[in-house]
């Protein structure tokens, strides 16, 4: 399979979670808009996401699975489970551990980290703390599963994993739907969703657990030991797990940030799912595929089919991240206006949504672009480097978030993430370049600026289409109206960007059609050519 299929793969089951995300907060924004419940309800899941992306799929994606496969092809399967068995032993307890403290130490951590601007409101505080504690032990799920997820990497199965993510939002649709055929109650939705979290948890990992079974390894749990293995494992997993989960950790932060003002924190989640479905569908793939490629390419000495593989990673990422984000930049007040406004979502939180949804698109290819970065230094079991260039853009996002929050708000909490992203990449990149881990492709260098001119020339044509159709496409017209209006224009825009960017040489189609067959190992005598993905 070629790393264009491998990418497909795991982007096509990421778009199915996204595109029920897409309907989950639909359904939430109109059941509790962007009030206090909402307010407590996205604060309160922030906290368990972010760690679980903090020591989980930061740190298993990034360092358990160099070790793993490495371990695979040192011992065989037998040694990769006695490995898998280890690993599991310390996380289990670990996690359990950590289930526990943070359970008992709730009130503080809402009132200090997670959202210390509620602590004014008694109402919403007491909400915020209930929420985290009943969805905390989705952590420990999600992070075991995160687990299992790498080694179904390291075995080339990326399905399992990737379509997990789906089943929450499945869940959760389902409990918005019980809630509005009840009639309930914002906060009795609120609580609701917290216990559909906490279910989810359990539903992933039993179905990635059921894979792992499937692929020929049973896990069975042995006494916590610091064994060699072990000890290696940590000393590169938590680096890799701050830098892989930098954004995360920006989240976190601009959330406690945000407490300090009413609904900001909703409207943030709400334009960050939008924007993640490019960023997740592209950008994880992308990270998830391209590790245990790149680490099986730098194991067999072939420099030259690492340094095309980072290139063609790069060159894919641009080709489908630039149309996105100079779309949202164009077009994001359309979009937010037919996915959320309707029942408790008004009109002027459309236009707050919007505003810091454009603003995101800008910071979109440099959250990619780190995606297809870290896998250089991490194949290469460096996971210092981007944990230093992680700190940095976090020193960036904060002293920029408190500058601009009380001036601007939430769209100023959003420049500044994007701004620390984009000093992220910028960073990854340059280092890239400076060790020699980064070889200079010219096909690259000449496809980047064809392809910014034709997402250019498109986010133009949007411009001047959404002023045609501005009926159409606002509230006062029939849902159905808008939805076809806006089907119709992204259908025009793609039809642009892509006629541009194959014209323009942006593009090849006999770079796609290679992609997507199989590829076989080069060495050093038999280099890459830059046509070759």
């Amino acid at each position: 399979m070629g790393l264009i299929a491998k990418f497909a793969t795991v982007g096509t089951a990421t778009l199915g979670s996204r595109l029920f995300g897409f309907v989950r907060e639909m359904l939430m924004a109109a059941a509790v808009g962007t009030g206090p419940v909402a307010d407590a309800f996205n604060a309160a899941f922030r906290f368990p996401n972010t760690f679980r992306r903090l020591f989980a799929e930061g740190a298993f994606n990034s360092a358990f699975v160099p070790l793993f496969a490495k371990e695979i092809e040192a011992n065989g399967m037998e040694g990769a489970k006695r490995f898998s068995e280890e690993v599991f032993g310390v996380l289990f307890t670990v996690l359990m551990t950590l289930t526990i403290l943070m359970e008992l130490s709730m009130p503080f951590l809402v009132s200090t980290i997670i959202a210390p601007g509620f602590v004014e409101d008694p109402v919403k505080f007491d909400n915020t703390v209930r929420l985290a504690t009943i969805m905390f032990p989705y952590l420990a799920c999600m992070s075991l599963a995160a687990m299992m997820g790498g080694m179904l990497n390291s075995l080339h199965r990326y399905f399992a994993a990737a379509i997990a993510p789906v089943f929450l939002n499945i869940i959760l649709i389902g409990v918005l739907g019980f809630a509005w055929w009840k009639n309930y109650h914002p906060l009795e939705i609120g609580y609701a969703l917290s216990w559909g979290v906490m279910a989810a948890g359990f539903v992933q990992l039993a179905i990635v657990w059921i894979a792992v079974r499937n692929a020929g390894i049973k896990i069975g749990f042995r006494r916590p030991r610091l064994t060699k293995n072990v000890s290696r494992l940590l000393v590169l997993a938590f680096p890799a797990a701050i830098t892989g989960g930098i954004t995360q950790i920006n989240l976190l932060i601009n959330t406690s940030i945000a407490s300090g003002g009413e609904g900001v924190i909703s409207s943030l989640a709400y334009a960050d799912r939008i924007y993640q479905l490019p960023l997740g569908v592209v950008g994880i793939a992308v990270a998830t595929v391209l590790l245990p490629e790149l680490a099986r390419a730098l194991r067999g000495g072939h420099q030259v089919e690492a340094a095309n593989l980072q290139n063609r990673s790069v060159e894919f990422v641009l080709f489908l991240t630039l149309p996105a984000a100079a779309a949202l930049l164009v077009m994001a007040e359309p979009i937010v206006r037919f996915l959320y406004e309707r029942g408790n979502f008004s009109p002027s939180a459309t236009i707050t949504v919007a505003e810091i949804l454009g603003i995101y698109g800008l910071g979109l290819p440099a959250f990619v672009l780190i995606k297809a970065f870290i896998p250089g230094f991490f194949a290469r079991e460096d996971t210092r480097t981007p944990m230093i260039f992680a700190a940095i853009s976090v020193v960036v996002n904060v002293s920029l978030a408190l500058t601009l929050f009380p001036i601007y708000g939430g769209p100023g909490i959003a420049t500044a993430e994007i701004t620390a992203g984009w000093v992220n990449a910028a960073l990854l990149f340059g280092m890239l370049l400076w060790r020699g881990h980064w070889k200079i492709d010219i096909p690259l260098l000449t496809r980047i600026p064809r392809l910014v001119f034709a997402a250019g020339l498109m986010a133009v044509a949007i411009h001047y289409a959404l002023a045609y159709f501005a009926f159409e496409l606002s509230s006062a017209s029939p849902i159905a109206v808008r939805a076809g209006t806006l089907l119709a224009l992204v259908g025009a825009a793609m039809l642009v960007y892509f006629g541009l960017a194959f014209a323009s040489g942006g593009a090849s189609l006999a770079m796609m059609k290679r992609g997507l067959k199989r590829r076989k190992a080069k060495t050093e005598t038999q280099p890459d050519t830059a046509e070759n993905p």
